[in-house]
């Protein structure tokens, strides 16, 4: 690797000094190939992340009635490791500046092992609710890996390509989310309900091969080591805060919607989905779709704009909770699908498009100064990142209340109809309004 870079590009053990994906002739004789390799082991790493963070979406189906938990419980359950996940994000933004980006993908990697461990070791009918609340808090770590991963990502790609590359890291890690489903499934199939530490025992290996292959391929950038006041300049922008709100809207629906899905299945059409199994084999078909064309979303902005994709999507979000809504009153297992599975696809879409929108946002607000740009853009996206996970929280929160105040899920889905109205107003208002304006 070091004989094909030019003599101006110096690299140290793991770490790259001088990085210029703005020039062309850098990119495509060095800088292309390097990314590519670490944008791989980023989306791996970030994968099993997700899989370790969304593990409790599957362990509570597992919670039969000798647990002893009601729907309310569950739904706490798999809102906190989303709220830990959400506000590990932060730190986890400013340790790529600190750290190095392959540095600390390594370390957050390997941390999986924790949750991971006590999830496989620890569950069994008779624990008590409280250590479970524990296990699952725990699991919240793998909710950060996203937003570090996401920052190191950003710095890798030049402007032109950073919707599709953050896009396919983003679709990549949101995969786990369907994936551990998919596992979860296959325990439930094969070994029964009563064998939920098999599912987090999986993951064990696949953590340690993850680790190590960031290890031995990934790089660390200098020039990220510059830009840690930039969390502290990005609190001042207010555009920092339009985006953590379209983004709640967005990737928060995905998460929550993705933890939430198979426990409403069964409380809502619980004479349908009778057994764990029987729910399991449809709640891994949104975060798949979901995950699969959050790319697409990032494609589409490079092509459209940012902010009209977004606006788009918001309205498109609103119908589908609509959908979602009148299935439910009329008891339609096929509608309410149906509606679901078009709030996955659209927040997926979403997905791309807002974190498309942020690189482009302040290239925009600072013109001719591309490192200013990329520094504000960065630290964006990590806050961004962790308010958007908030709406996760917010969304299993949302189900608990209703469940617990009327036995339905209506007051959510309504909820949720008036959020996605709102955002829809807020993108026309701040990013469509005038021609000139940021789109």
């Amino acid at each position: 690797m070091t004989a094909t870079l030019p003599a101006t590009t110096a690299i140290r053990g793991k770490w790259i000094d001088d990085w210029r994906p703005e020039d062309r002739e850098f990119w495509d004789t060095t800088g292309g190939p390097i990314a590519r390799r670490n944008l791989i082991f980023s989306i791996t790493s970030e994968h099993i992340g997700f899989s370790v963070w969304s593990l409790w979406s599957v362990l509570v189906l597992f919670l039969g009635p000798e647990y002893g938990i009601d729907p309310a419980g569950k739904f706490l359950l798999t809102a906190v490791p989303t709220l830990v996940g959400a506000v590990l994000r932060i730190p986890y933004s400013f340790a790529v500046a600190r750290f190095g980006g392959r540095n600390w993908t390594v370390f957050s990697a390997a941390l999986l092992l924790v949750p991971s461990v006590a999830a496989a070791f620890l569950i069994r009918p008779g624990v008590d609710f409280p250590t479970l609340l524990i296990i699952a808090a725990v699991a919240g770590v793998g909710g950060g890996n996203f937003a570090s991963s996401m920052t190191n990502i950003n710095a890798f790609y030049p402007d032109r390509l950073k919707g599709w590359a953050l896009g396919v890291n983003a679709g990549g890690g949101n995969l786990g989310v369907a994936a551990v489903q998919l596992v979860g499934l296959f325990v439930l199939a094969v070994f029964g309900a009563g064998h939920p530490g098999i599912v987090a025992g999986i993951y064990i290996p696949l953590i340690v091969l993850a680790a190590l292959g960031s290890a031995l391929s990934m790089d660390n950038l200098s020039q990220a080591r510059n830009e840690k006041r930039g969390m502290r300049d990005a609190v001042r922008e207010p555009h920092t805060w339009v985006m953590s709100l379209l983004y709640i809207g967005t990737f928060g629906s995905f998460i929550g919607f993705g933890f939430a899905f198979g426990q409403v299945l069964q409380v809502q059409f619980a004479d349908v989905f009778s057994t764990p199994v029987k729910a399991a084999y449809l709640t891994f078909l949104g975060p798949l779709l979901g995950s699969l064309i959050r790319p697409v979303g990032g494609a589409m902005a490079d092509r459209l704009g940012g902010a009209k994709v977004t606006f788009v999507t918001f309205i498109a979000m609103a119908a589908g909770a609509a959908v979602v809504l009148l299935a439910a009153q009329t008891r339609s297992l096929p509608l309410y699908l149906v509606g679901f599975i078009a709030l996955f696809a659209f927040s997926g879409i979403g997905n791309g498009s807002t974190y498309k929108m942020i690189p482009a946002i302040f290239k925009r607000r600072h013109p001719g100064d591309e490192h200013e740009a990329r520094r504000l853009s960065g630290a964006v996206i990590g806050i961004a990142g962790a308010i958007g996970a908030l709406g996760g929280v917010l969304v299993n929160l949302a189900f608990r209340q209703s469940f617990l105040s009327t036995g339905e899920a209506d007051a959510a889905y309504i909820a949720f109809i008036a959020f996605y109205a709102l955002c829809v107003g807020v993108t026309w208002a701040v990013y469509l309004r005038r021609a000139d304006q940021y789109v």
